[in-house]
């Protein structure tokens, strides 16, 4: 008799958790860097691989990192995770693995990761290669050239657009290279790349994961041979996640399927009143059926997500006015927690782009991103229509 899988609500809980000899129904926070052994052949086992266990809390050998884990694992239905101290930490470490023969990103990125493979790692000899979502006519010719790693966002940071993850998958699986999904906006409640045909899946972990603006982490997830190289790049720059951050972020997994269905929901209800504003002139959110990716959106995801981007009639100068103007949703950069932020990415996400490369990626200045927390939606639509006004 084969017992049945736990659902997504049932792991975030449970998943991981370490039987703990004094009742605590959660691991303990285990603080020290280092954990002894009875014997040299007890370490030993532990060294090369033949029994699972506590060494070093920079390796991630560390019995609250170790839960982290295998909850983060069950989060996307992974074989295997590792946590990170950041979500660039878990991309840069992917990169310095699989991509040194070149990465190709698609489309719209976090500006971090697109200076990360822009400038910084082309002076590595590792070559970054940018196609938009029109012109992937082009990618089996990258591929053929010898990248051996397609990475992009899905849904995108700010324009929500969405890739075919099967699609893209199966022309770069037939071309021998690996596929990373960020699925920061979507989170595991939404989406789960590995199982449209990802290789990887890479999440800041600060943002949905986290929940609560109160902590900075990453995850990367993926089959067990695939991550096991990526653990030595991870050791040996040092990109381990904290005990105490990653006790931090167990707890609030516990929670993450309650939040993101209510954002979720909230982000819907402000989509649809921002339609009909005479103030914006274009609202773009994966659940709106006349987002040029609904159909797509619909396919490979579960929800639409607590993100969504307006478009000010009035230009870049109307933006920042209707910004400057809000008062419940805090003017900050980042996304996911239980409040709602704004940000307008020419002058935040997006600013280390030449005005002419935010054009053409079809990111203006008078976009305002919003991330919906968990306020009552009527308030944070009376919020919007007074900003506006």
């Amino acid at each position: 008799m084969t017992t049945q899988p736990a659902a997504l609500a049932t792991r975030c809980v449970h998943a991981g958790e370490l039987d703990d000899p004094h009742g605590s129904p959660h691991t303990p926070i285990y603080t020290t860097t280092t954990f002894k052994f009875p014997s040299t052949a007890a370490v030993l086992d532990v060294v090369e691989g033949r029994k699972a266990g506590a060494l070093y809390t920079r390796y991630g050998m560390n019995p609250t990192i170790q839960a982290l884990e295998e909850k983060l694992a069950a989060l996307e239905d992974a074989e295997a995770a590792w946590a990170f101290c950041s979500g660039m930490a878990a991309e840069s470490a992917l990169f310095l693995t699989y991509g040194r023969t070149g990465i190709v990103c698609l489309g719209d990125a976090y500006g971090g990761t697109l200076e990360l493979l822009s400038a910084q790692l082309p002076t590595l000899g590792i070559p970054g290669y940018f196609l938009l979502g029109d012109e992937l006519d082009a990618l089996p010719s990258l591929l053929k050239r010898g990248a051996g790693l397609v990475f992009f966002e899905t849904p995108t940071n700010p324009t929500l657009e969405q890739f075919d993850i099967a699609a893209i998958s199966e022309i770069a699986h037939a071309h021998g290279a690996f596929v990373a999904v960020d699925n920061t906006f979507a989170s595991p409640v939404n989406q789960n790349p590995l199982a449209l045909g990802a290789d990887f899946v890479v999440h800041s972990a600060t943002k949905y994961l986290g929940g609560h603006s109160d902590l900075t982490a990453g995850a990367l997830m993926g089959a067990k041979n695939a991550l096991a190289p990526v653990w030595s790049w991870r050791k040996n720059l040092g990109q381990t996640i904290a005990p105490e951050i990653a006790a931090q972020l167990a707890r609030s997994l516990r929670s993450l399927p309650v939040r993101v269905e209510r954002q979720n929901a909230t982000a819907m209800k402000l989509a649809q009143a921002m339609r009909s504003h005479p103030g914006v002139a274009r609202v773009l959110y994966p659940g709106l059926p006349d987002f040029p990716g609904f159909d797509l959106a619909k396919r490979q995801m579960r929800g639409f997500g607590g993100m969504l981007t307006i478009e000010i009639k009035g230009g870049g100068d109307a933006a920042t006015r209707v910004a400057d103007k809000l008062k419940l949703f805090a003017l900050a950069p980042s996304l996911g927690g239980v409040e709602s932020l704004v940000t307008q990415p020419c002058t935040t996400t997006h600013h280390g782009l030449t005005p002419e490369e935010r054009a053409r990626r079809g990111i203006s200045d008078a976009m305002l991103r919003l991330s919906v927390g968990l306020e009552d939606a009527d308030d944070l639509i009376a919020d919007l229509n007074q900003a506006l006004a």
